[in-house]
């Protein structure tokens, strides 16, 4: 029998349907995506800020099917094929079509070589901090444990705030710190909802700053239905997810 996970609706809907539906021609890049998945977001929130052209794939990764499996030996996703080749890890693709198409705007990372590190400083504490802190909110199940994620999250979210320039991440263009925390903003809903999260009491503009986030053209269209969604991540609140992410804050070990 599989594991409950495998059941997952199959395909995008709404937004994130009509976008795939434009995507389905054969091109140089492949991208292997699971609708439902944050970090899968990001590189698709890339692509369509860039304009790249891609053939969208559809993968439940909780299947761990051979050919997946032949791109990308985690079994997860993103990841992509380039000319044949495979890459996987969600920020390493956003970084390597900032690389394999230098013609395709608006740059996700700034060219001055502080500012680029800056950023990567940025993703680093969203990947690190943030995003640990999210999933430990989601996943709790006592009210102890879920006021003590929710505090973490408010000082995390707190200390990228003090950073946003405005509008933001970098100032007036769109950039990969942005995109990193996107898909998070995007399912804030579920924590507001079951978790009490409030990100008001983030405060310094951060409100301000994730409802821009929030209504981006790129996650919208990358973004499936509330409802399809929040069967995934009934799962996560029930503390009973099978991903990777969740075996591994359940065992204490860092992201996958």
């Amino acid at each position: 029998m599989g594991i409950p996970d495998e059941n997952i609706h199959p395909t995008a809907t709404g937004n994130a349907a009509q976008t795939v539906a434009e995507h389905q021609a054969k091109q140089d890049l492949v991208f292997y995506s699971g609708w439902f998945c944050p970090f899968n977001q990001r590189v698709w929130i890339s692509l369509e800020e860039k304009g790249i052209p891609y053939q969208y794939k559809e993968v439940n990764p909780y299947r761990k099917e051979k050919h997946f499996l032949d791109i990308n030996p985690k079994g997860l996703v993103p990841a992509i094929e380039y000319q044949g080749k495979a890459l996987y890890e969600s920020l390493v693709l956003c970084e390597f079509l900032e690389d394999a198409y230098p013609n395709h705007k608006p740059h996700l990372l700034p060219a001055d070589p502080f500012e680029r590190a800056h950023a990567r400083l940025w993703i680093d504490h969203t990947s690190k901090v943030i995003i640990p802190a999210w999933h430990r909110l989601l996943q709790a199940q006592s009210k102890e444990q879920q006021d003590a994620a929710r505090q973490e999250l408010y000082d995390a979210h707190r200390k990228l705030a003090q950073q946003v320039k405005g509008p933001y991440f970098a100032g007036e263009e769109f950039g990969l710190v942005d995109v990193a925390n996107a898909p998070w903003v995007a399912r804030e809903y579920i924590l507001a909802e079951h978790r009490g999260y409030d990100r008001a009491q983030v405060g310094s503009g951060w409100s301000e700053y994730v409802e821009r986030l929030a209504t981006r053209e790129s996650v919208n269209k990358t973004t499936s239905d509330e409802d399809k969604l929040q069967v995934v991540y009934d799962r996560y609140l029930r503390d009973e997810a099978q991903s990777e992410v969740a075996k591994a804050l359940r065992a204490g070990r860092p992201l996958p």
